[in-house]
């Protein structure tokens, strides 16, 4: 089975041919622990890991590495740590906040059903890694030391004689675009706009490290350099596949992207980059000013982790997703029909549907991957036998995608805000229709639309089944 991927940098899906078959490698931008993850947070965390799984089943587990970072310094952790613990010295109010928020991320995604990576670095352990960078950097002319700062310059990276990528070709765009449509930082000892930094002073109080390049005053990486640093420490100089949302592309993995390939005169940091999709609530960006941000935690005090993940992986991890609550309403009675089938299911006796797995092997489709997962459900419903091969395999797919339906709890379910409406009759009403259409008794199926529509359903008929929702 051939696995193809959508690279972000050729800006096409081909083959996915691993450098070493035998040590397949994945970089994953992780988070900066200073508060709780938001749904956005959980989407990379999500696709990523179905990725993961994927690559376990392909080229066996001890044969995949997956890293994804911890960055525990930056501005915002200091600017919590001041918040939360005025009465600490800042360096260990930092400690307390990100041991904290690190280990909120954890549970959260824990009850998302993802894997935990292989390696899990946090930034401040690689100090001497992103200094080796720099140095680098510095020695080839593609960083210079200005007022205790170290900055990368996009334009001695193009003007390079080398085999280099061109800075910009990542988010396809031209060094003026660049400065056009980004937030740049002003700066008298800046050569160019585009500068970036590399290190800078300390404050006083803030985390500080020796610095490069001979610079005698203490400092702190800047966040580009963090990663680059990480991924060459523990996957080398090039590896398989770097991911993230797309909201990194530029400039973090633009900028990550140069600093490595200059560093090592390299013509890819990657062999393939992936970005997943833009997440809106309710059809509007989210945004603490419109009043619909919203963190994994809060979700997960009204949903099952499963329900959350199987509405994440509805929708192909390139498209833009909506997150509706009508749409978590219907994941939620979907995973309660799997279910059914599965609560006397033996996973190890079953196997992972082939539809399921080529679907997944053509650029993570899980969208494809679930429609194929509703016919095992369709091949349980004529097995009167719930420990058949068509049960069995439907647990063993479902837990290949990291959902355990066993672990739905109904009344949980239940209790959620359905305006009222007795779920239990609602899908017994739709049962009855679905039997009455398969008769071709249009009558009886008209009067039971009628009848849930009165209850104030809206149904809705395709060809993986009907659905239904609350009418608004």
């Amino acid at each position: 089975m051939e696995l193809r991927l959508y690279d972000t940098l050729s800006k096409d899906k081909r083959p996915f041919t691993p450098l070493d078959r035998n040590n397949v490698r994945m970089y994953v931008c992780g988070p900066t622990v200073y508060d709780f993850a938001h749904i956005g947070n959980a989407r990379p965390v999500i696709v990523f890991d179905v990725l993961f799984r994927l690559l376990r089943h392909l080229y066996g587990a001890d044969h995949v590495t997956y890293v994804r970072n911890i960055t525990d310094v930056d501005d915002k952790i200091n600017d919590r740590a001041v918040r939360d613990f005025p009465g600490l010295l800042l360096n260990e109010a930092i400690r307390r906040v990100t041991e904290q928020t690190e280990r909120q991320f954890h549970e959260d995604v824990d009850a998302l059903g993802s894997l935990r990576p292989t390696v899990e670095p946090r930034a401040t352990e690689h100090i001497a890694e992103m200094r080796t960078i720099i140095e680098k950097l510095v020695a080839g002319g593609f960083a210079y030391v200005a007022e205790d700062h170290v900055l990368f310059s996009p334009q001695a990276m193009n003007a390079a004689n080398a085999v280099l990528p061109r800075y910009g070709a990542l988010a396809n765009r031209s060094l003026d675009e660049m400065i056009a449509g980004a937030r740049v930082d002003v700066a008298p000892y800046k050569r160019d706009a585009t500068d970036f930094v590399l290190w800078k002073p300390s404050k006083p109080g803030e985390p500080s490290w020796t610095s490069p390049a001979g610079i005698k005053a203490e400092g702190r990486p800047g966040w580009h350099v963090e990663c680059s640093a990480m991924a060459w420490k523990h996957l080398g100089e090039v590896f398989d596949i770097h991911g993230g949302g797309i909201d990194l592309v530029f400039p973090h993995h633009e900028n990550e992207l140069a600093q490595t390939c200059c560093a090592f005169h390299a013509q890819r940091m990657a062999n393939v980059w992936m970005h997943n999709g833009f997440l809106q609530v309710e059809g509007e960006k989210m945004s603490k000013s419109l009043g619909n941000f919203v963190t994994i935690r809060e979700l997960l005090a009204d949903w099952p982790g499963e329900v959350l993940r199987l509405n994440m992986l509805k929708t192909h991890y390139r498209s833009p997703i909506d997150w509706t609550l009508a749409g978590l309403r219907t994941s939620a009675l979907e995973l309660d029909g799997w279910r059914t089938f599965t609560e006397r299911a033996d996973a190890s006796k079953g196997e992972v549907s082939r539809n399921v797995l080529a679907a997944l092997s053509d650029d993570l489709n899980t969208s494809l991957a679930l429609t194929e997962v509703r016919r095992l459900v369709e091949d349980c419903r004529t097995s009167s036998d719930p420990s058949s091969k068509p049960h069995r395999d439907l647990l063993a797919t479902a837990l290949f995608l990291g959902i355990d339906p066993r672990k739905i709890d109904y009344q949980k379910i239940l209790k959620l805000q359905r305006g009222g409406v007795d779920e239990m009759k609602v899908r017994a009403l739709i049962d009855s229709r679905t039997d009455a259409r398969a008769r071709k008794d249009f009558k009886e199926s008209d009067r039971i639309r009628d009848e849930l529509a009165a209850m104030g359903v809206v149904i809705k008929d395709s060809k993986e089944g009907t659905t239904w929702e609350i009418a608004p």
